[in-house]
């Protein structure tokens, strides 16, 4: 600690990551680098914003930050310590008149430029403090980004429409305001906010910060499964401020007793920093890796076959699947899922489900769906099944055997949403109806994939009781669902669970650091998925993300080709009727699985690069390229309409003499040309559409 009369400084981190605690004379706290060279324009903030009834802003806005409380809370205690691979500062807040304390957590994994921020309020006074919004990270005046040459980014994310990347001068957002008056900041800025029960239905939980004269990079990501989150982005004494945080009252109706003793935890967040977006996205891939729960699949990577996706689209029988079986194993599929529609015996089911039990008449036989499981594994393929295990209809006998409490209400009244129920899994009986589903059809019929879907947007939230607020029930059940999540894999480790939610409207790392793939989006197109499958690695690892690869009998081979490079550096999601490929497109499906299993041992260690930059949905070429320390896998698609030759930036190859190498499709009629000096591929595809994947070694 470095001591002057003004203030004292801590200087916390690693060789990747270094910021200062600067604790002022008066015993505020902030998080910058080194001394602000204008104490009085510093744009630095108060580790922790909060706002309550009857404490809001001194400076009136919709802006997370500027809050009177934050404003007061006064440092008591810091400590530095060492968890594992982890560098951890933890400092504690006090505000006397309120008895208002704060602990705030930062965290950073060795040699990773990314944070890790948590924020645990404590009511140490004598009266009940109503929470409005506390924010989870914030931080100003440290970004190294001018807001004149400032970019920000966020992520558009709709159902078959998944990873959509937008960009925008912060100066068109918040343009300057002074002049030959000064204002030291507005009340604006850039702001998202997610709603309802998906947490990325609408925008990814994400966001990022770029600087167009220096490159640098801040990618940022609010850790939480539901729609309540929300983060700000915006101008204070000529720097860029970055404020997240999970539910708010201004955005959601949240709010939150903290009563006398009691304790608020918020909702995680992190961000990371590069010398490009590339650089940034990486890191925050490596601190994703670090953050997740081990399991053997981020390992092995299997191949998974699932019979719904322009397949049987939830039609599955006995007839139908023992084919599929068969094909997919021929193929090289090492998991068979039986998707949607195993459980229906009519043909009206969406508002029946709950019970989880199979068809007597899809699965016909005294061994009924074990006929079809035990083909699976006789065939060296894991089973797997699809659920909905957070629904259930309002025709199925689980609506009456559970109590109203087990589900979500609002105003006594029952949530009803396309038919269906939303278990509040914070009840023990809506817990226990799902611990006996899942303990019978994994621990009694050996299935061991679990792919769990969630239809609906049950909305606001549910109120638990009448003083709670919707939105509060919802932060809570949701903190329920991960934890119900956990049980799971504490009594079935090496269960495979994969997060779908009518495609990529779940894509956040609250789930994905319990569950071990993500399902990218619902989208049938091939052509269409190409930026989808792309852009896929911004919200979740490769190694995580799956993608569907579907060829039809009446595809061209250049489209069979396509369909399977969007999967080859992901996870494979293998469908389609393979039983009635041709040999041509039978062969294509045998050799990408071949090419995916001999590379997918460095799919792990990989970080991905954008040679074309991140994808826009209707870009002629779409790239991705996954990198490793000896290796760079190189994914190009060419759509209708492209010219026949693009040129892909590799800026980590810079001056590197490079062997390009086409792995799939073999037969592929690409040409290249590599420049090492300004470290740019030439590929030409003469057909369109086409795809194809490399080797640049």
């Amino acid at each position: 600690m470095n001591a002057t009369t003004a203030h004292r400084t801590l200087s916390w981190g690693h060789d990747a990551l270094r910021l200062d605690l600067r604790i002022a004379a008066d015993g505020t706290a902030r998080l910058g680098r080194g001394a602000p060279a204008d104490p009085a324009r510093d744009g630095a903030l108060p580790l922790v914003e909060v706002t309550a009834t009857g404490h809001g802003r001194h400076w009136s806005s919709h802006r997370l930050v500027d809050s009177t409380l934050g404003t007061r809370l006064r440092h008591r205690a810091h400590h530095v310590t060492r968890e594992g691979e982890w560098h951890v500062l933890t400092v504690e807040l006090y505000e006397p008149d309120t008895g208002l304390a704060a602990e705030v957590v930062y965290r950073s994994p060795d040699g990773v430029p990314a944070l890790r921020a948590e924020v645990t309020l404590r009511n140490e006074g004598a009266g009940t403090l109503h929470l409005e919004s506390v924010t989870s990270l914030a931080l100003g005046g440290i970004t190294d980004v001018d807001p004149d040459t400032a970019d920000v980014w966020w992520a558009d994310n709709d159902w078959l429409a998944e990873f959509r990347w937008q960009r925008r001068p912060l100066r068109a957002a918040l343009p300057q305001l002074g002049g030959r008056v000064r204002y030291g900041y507005g009340k604006g800025s850039f702001a998202l906010a997610g709603q309802g029960t998906w947490s990325s239905c609408g925008h990814l939980p994400m966001g990022a910060l770029t600087d167009r004269a220096s490159g640098r990079a801040w990618v940022w990501q609010v850790e939480h499964n539901g729609g309540g989150w929300r983060w700000d982005c915006g101008e204070r004494h000529d720097t860029a401020y970055l404020a997240l945080s999970g539910p708010t009252d201004g955005d959601h109706g949240w709010r939150h007793p903290l009563e006398p003793g009691g304790e608020f935890r918020a909702v995680p967040v992190s961000v990371a920093l590069g010398d490009r977006l590339d650089d940034a996205f990486g890191a925050l891939t490596s601190y994703r890796r670090a953050t997740r729960r081990p399991h053997p699949d981020h390992e092995n990577l299997p191949v998974i076959f699932n019979d719904y996706m322009n397949c049987l689209m939830g039609d599955p029988t006995t007839a139908k699947l023992l084919p599929l079986v068969d094909a997919a194993a021929d193929a090289g599929a090492e998991c068979f899922v039986i998707d949607a529609g195993w459980y229906d015996d009519s043909s009206g089911w969406w508002d029946s489900v709950g019970e989880w039990q199979p068809s007597t008449t899809r699965f016909p036989g005294p061994r009924g769906i074990h006929e079809v499981l035990d083909r699976i594994r006789e065939r060296g393929m894991v089973p797997g099944l699809w659920l909905e295990p957070e629904v259930v209809g309002v025709r199925s006998p689980i609506a009456t055997e559970l109590p109203d409490e087990a589900f979500f209400r609002r105003d006594g009244v029952r949530v009803v949403e396309t038919g269906r129920y939303q278990l509040d899994l914070r009840h023990p009986a809506a817990r226990a109806h799902l611990d006996a589903v899942v303990d019978r059809v994994v621990g009694e019929w050996g299935v061991g994939y679990l792919k769990l879907d969630h239809n609906i947007d049950a909305g606001s939230g549910t109120s638990g009781h009448p003083a709670e607020v919707p939105a509060a029930g919802a932060l809570g059940h949701h903190r329920a669902h991960l934890a119900w999540l956990e049980g799971v894999l504490d009594r079935h480790p090496d269960v495979v669970l994969e997060d779908c939610a009518s495609g990529g409207m779940r894509a956040d790392h609250a789930l994905l650091s319990r569950m071990q793939l993500l399902s990218t989006s619902d989208q049938q197109n091939l052509l269409h998925y190409a930026p989808i499958a792309a852009a896929a690695p911004t919200a979740v690892t490769p190694e995580q993300g799956a993608v569907w690869a579907y060829p039809q009998p009446e595809d061209t081979p250049d489209e069979v080709a396509f369909t399977l490079v969007s999967a080859l550096l992901g996870r494979i999601h293998l469908s389609g009727p393979l039983p009635g490929l041709g040999p041509q497109a039978r062969a294509l499906v045998h050799e990408a699985v071949a090419v995916h299993r001999d590379l997918r041992a460095d799919l792990p260690g990989a970080l991905p690069v954008w040679p074309l930059g991140l994808p826009a949905w209707d870009d002629p070429w779409v790239a991705l390229a996954l990198r490793t320390p000896a290796t760079t896998y190189l994914t190009v698609w060419r759509r209708p309409g492209a010219d026949p030759t693009t040129t892909l930036h590799l800026p980590h190859l810079l001056d590197t003499e490079v062997v390009a190498t086409v792995l799939f499709p073999a037969a592929a009629r690409a040409t290249t040309a590599w420049n090492p000096g300004a470290a740019e591929l030439a590929l030409t595809l003469p057909t369109a559409p086409s795809a194809v994947l490399l080797r640049l070694s």
